[in-house]
């Protein structure tokens, strides 16, 4: 799995750039954020790679809340790679937010690709997505790994939120107080 890359600018389109690694050219897409951020010939970028069928294909971002935005909108169903690149270039990671937090469908149709079934889906099933802070304390970090871990076992994840409010630990600690509190719901 490639995470991220350093390279030559060989080629800059808006869409994507042409990075140089040792002599081997990679194609990485790149939102109209990220295009615009690159100003250097040398330049790093973080990489979330999507393999398909027909494709091997890499998206890159200079940020990660950009990154985790990217990686959040794919895994809603019906939503791929082109229209999760089309909302990192229209929206920031900030804006995002302050988008799903209102749950403003009128704003998120402005994506090329999203109409307004698929902005009320990506809005219900995001109405959590925060961008990453440097304020963050050392819990949220692991009752956002808690969560996480208890939505793929299946469990809702407003069930969870009630089920883990109050708890503090690590990890592992809060998925077990998770699971006690879950069966008694």
């Amino acid at each position: 799995m490639i995470v991220g890359i350093e390279g030559t600018v060989e080629r800059k389109e808006p869409t994507f750039v042409h990075l140089n690694v040792n002599g081997l050219i990679y194609e990485v897409m790149v939102s109209l954020h990220t295009s615009n951020a690159i100003t250097d010939k040398k330049t790093k970028l973080f990489v979330t790679q999507v393999i398909r069928e027909d494709a091997n294909l890499l998206f890159g971002f200079m940020d990660r809340n950009e990154q985790k935005m990217f990686d959040t909108v794919l895994k809603i169903n019906g939503v791929g790679p082109k229209v999760g690149l089309a909302i990192c270039s229209t929206f920031t990671p900030t804006t995002f937010a302050k988008v799903v937090a209102s749950k403003d469908v009128s704003m998120l149709k402005r994506v090329p690709g999203i109409g307004p079934k698929a902005a009320g889906r990506i809005l219900v099933e995001l109405a959590d997505f925060i961008v990453d802070g440097h304020e963050e304390n050392e819990n949220s970090g692991a009752l956002n790994e808690a969560t996480m871990a208890l939505e793929s076992l299946g469990f809702k994840k407003d069930a969870i939120q009630k089920a883990l409010h109050g708890c503090s630990g690590d990890t592992s600690t809060l998925v077990k107080e998770g699971l006690k509190k879950l069966q008694r719901l």
